[in-house]
């Protein structure tokens, strides 16, 4: 609960893909990440503005095509991110957890060197 409203973590697209990747995976490293991963969730049910907000100048074209109007950084383990956007109404929160990535891949998609 968060101002008294339910929130729901929810993965999509690239991020679901690359969880279910992650827990088929039985190595240290993979495991590493899931806690990691689990731990911001639960972090994000008490406080969906846990990560740090990405000035919407910064927001990558493909999240700006898909209509995303705000986008949070969180910080996992291993120099990894993840990429939410938050939505709700008057009943409850909706936290789409968008894209986990390392942070070659996090480079590439801001544009960064």
């Amino acid at each position: 609960m968060f101002a008294g409203k339910e929130v729901k973590v929810l993965l999509k697209g690239q991020a679901k893909e690359c969880f279910i990747e992650l827990k088929k995976r039985d190595d240290k490293e993979a495991q590493m990440m899931l806690k990691s991963i689990c731990r911001i969730i639960d972090l994000l049910k008490y406080n969906p503005q846990f990560g740090d907000p990405i000035r919407k100048q910064l927001i990558p074209e493909d999240f700006k095509i898909m209509g995303i109007q705000n986008l949070y950084r969180a910080e996992l383990s291993n120099f990894w991110r993840m990429l939410y956007t938050i939505e709700g109404n008057n009943v409850e929160i909706f936290l789409f957890v968008l894209s986990i990535v390392d942070h070659k891949e996090y480079n590439q998609l801001f544009g960064y060197k």
